[in-house]
């Protein structure tokens, strides 16, 4: 019995420990990434395709012909085809679009399966709502026929109108149906006989791949994989390997790897968005952030005579005040060598600085040679 107690405990003890050791391990693991998120296999890709195609229901709010002869002749091929003759009347219908066809077409979609379709209206058409899209073929860049749409147009926005007030909500113009595609053709890929995989990197680095690269021999426990340059790495299947080529992908995907960044802060001049990377590093400078305001202000005051008066008139008289704002109390703050991004933060706040300033000051920064990143401006 004492020694059931003792294993007993000496099991929950062990227990506790695996926990408390999971729990000081996972935040290191969680910070790194998975392979299938940073990272796409070789011939695993989408595929555009794009179609030219009519709606038709509309209430009233579809293209004017006389402005858009392009909808007027495709609705005139299309009823021709259909054995309906129309070259002789005066055609002008006021509730067909014109509109553009966009679809994605998954990696190893099959044929007959359905995808997603995007319309959007090519006219002067205003409201795409309660249309229908008549059969759409959609082609790849090659010129070949994908795959077919049809179906019920279902718009986001609305317009409202009366005569005196219009309400838009949205882009009634652009809509969306759901698995309104049918698969007509497949994308040919043999994806089970292939030796070897490239692994193509979203974010080109040497030492992103080259980790990858480490991660996959450990996993494997041989010398499978190298990199070729900064965006690829290549992996050799094993012959014996379980499964083949499709589990070596799954269970390669699934590798954590820490991705590397480069030293780099993005600037969006026209929105004042600035993001700083991690790895930014700044050396000893300091730094003075100062505006000269200007304020005139108008303040006319009216003059006129006194009460029952025969002479004088009433005149408008200026008053203008103006206030100059050196920004006299403004200081220098001293930015110490080897800041992080946290301390460089901290300074620009003090000094009260704004996203405006702060992209002037960063890119002074810069040309002062005291920046070691790379500042990309968009």
């Amino acid at each position: 019995m004492t020694r059931l107690r003792f294993l007993s405990r000496l099991g929950l003890g062990a227990l506790l420990l695996g926990v408390a050791i999971g729990v000081l391990l996972t935040p290191a693991a969680q910070a790194a990434s998975r392979v299938k998120d940073i990272a796409s296999f070789e011939g695993v890709r989408d595929n555009i395709l794009v179609g030219y195609g009519l709606v038709v229901g509309l209430n009233g709010t579809g293209d004017d012909m006389d402005d858009d002869p392009y909808t007027r002749e495709s609705l005139i091929g299309m009823l021709e085809r259909m054995g309906v003759n129309t070259r002789d009347d005066d055609l002008a219908p006021d509730n067909t679009a014109a509109v553009i066809v966009t679809a994605t077409l998954p990696a190893f979609a099959r044929q007959g399966s359905r995808i997603d379709v995007t319309i959007s209206a090519l006219g002067t058409a205003s409201n795409l709502l309660g249309g229908t899209l008549l059969v759409t073929p959609l082609v790849g860049a090659d010129g070949e026929v994908y795959a077919v749409a049809q179906g019920q147009v279902q718009v986001g926005g609305f317009v409202a109108q009366g005569e005196a007030e219009t309400v838009t909500k949205g882009v009634p113009t652009n809509g969306r149906i759901p698995s309104a595609a049918i698969v007509e053709k497949e994308v040919p890929f043999e994806l089970a006989s292939m030796e070897s995989v490239k692994i193509s990197l979203r974010n080109p680095d040497f030492t992103t791949g080259r980790r990858i690269s480490n991660a996959i021999n450990t996993f494997l426990g041989t010398d499978v994989s190298r990199p070729l340059d900064p965006g690829t790495v290549l992996l050799r299947v094993p012959r014996d390997y379980p499964g083949g080529v499709v589990a070596l992908l799954t269970d390669v995907e699934q590798l954590r790897v820490q991705p590397d960044q480069l030293a780099r802060v993005v600037i969006d001049e026209q929105t004042g968005t600035i993001v700083i990377g991690e790895n930014v590093r700044i050396d000893t400078v300091a730094i003075a952030q100062g505006n000269l305001t200007i304020r005139v202000t108008e303040t006319p005051q009216v003059s006129q005579p006194a009460p029952f008066s025969t002479t004088g008139e009433t005149v408008t008289v200026p008053r203008t005040e103006i206030e100059i704002d050196e920004d006299t109390d403004a200081r220098l703050q001293v930015v110490e060598g080897g800041v992080t991004l946290q301390d460089l933060v901290n300074s620009l706040n003090a000094l009260g600085v704004g996203p405006r300033d702060m992209i002037s000051i960063l890119q002074s920064i810069k040309a002062a040679g005291a920046m070691q990143a790379e500042i990309q401006v968009m």
